[in-house]
């Protein structure tokens, strides 16, 4: 092996991966580095690690376990906490909890492209605020839902809705011309049950 190029030794270790690449350098190591990881970094370039590592597996006839990278970009409300607390502030006056109180997320019906601009109503230049669509993922992982907050919806038109306005248009008109007749104006809302029907029959507990 003394005779073979380093740079086909290197190219060769290129072209393998997990243990079947550190078998090779292991093996070259200890061929031509007198089994120095050191050696081996620097001559072929290796991580010293990675070369003992390969080693010891050869030693012992084993393949080790490896721990998972560290690497990859971080999340930027991890990089930035004061950037989390400003969205936090924002965000805060305009979210509900989940009605049903199923899960801990809160609902806002703000958009992640009016944060952006509230982050640079703040102080924030557009280089520093990431993209919108990012936005809407670090709202997410704040626990933040963007959905349009409702207030309460509209009770359906009942089928005899047109029915019942008809009549009371006819005796009004028919009580219009009556002198001796006094009119009422009445302005009725919804019911609310109350006490032990409020729940229908179910105690809160």
């Amino acid at each position: 092996m003394d005779d073979v190029p380093d740079s086909l030794i290197v190219s060769a270790a290129k072209r393998l991966f997990g243990s079947e690449r550190r078998s090779f350098i292991a093996e070259v190591t200890l061929e031509i580095c007198q089994g120095s990881p050191r050696i081996a970094e620097r001559r072929f370039g290796w991580g010293r690690q990675a070369v003992q590592k390969g080693i010891d597996e050869s030693k012992h006839g084993i393949v080790l376990a490896t721990e998972p990278s560290n690497r990859g970009r971080r999340c930027l409300e991890v990089d930035n906490p004061q950037l989390a607390i400003d969205i936090r502030l924002i965000v805060e006056p305009f979210t509900q909890a989940d009605p049903e109180l199923k899960t801990a997320r809160q609902y806002t019906n703000l958009s992640a492209h009016e944060v952006q601009q509230a982050l640079i109503d703040k102080g924030y230049t557009p280089e520093q605020l990431p993209a919108e669509r990012t936005m809407r993922d670090i709202l997410n992982r704040m626990n933040y839902r963007l959905k349009r907050i409702q207030k309460g919806k509209p009770l359906k038109k009942t089928p005899d809705t047109d029915a019942i306005f008809d009549n009371v248009h006819a005796v009004h008109a028919e009580s219009k011309e009556d002198p001796e007749t006094l009119e009422i104006s009445v302005d009725t809302k919804t019911k609310v049950k109350l006490g032990e029907y409020s729940m229908g029959g179910k105690k809160p507990d």
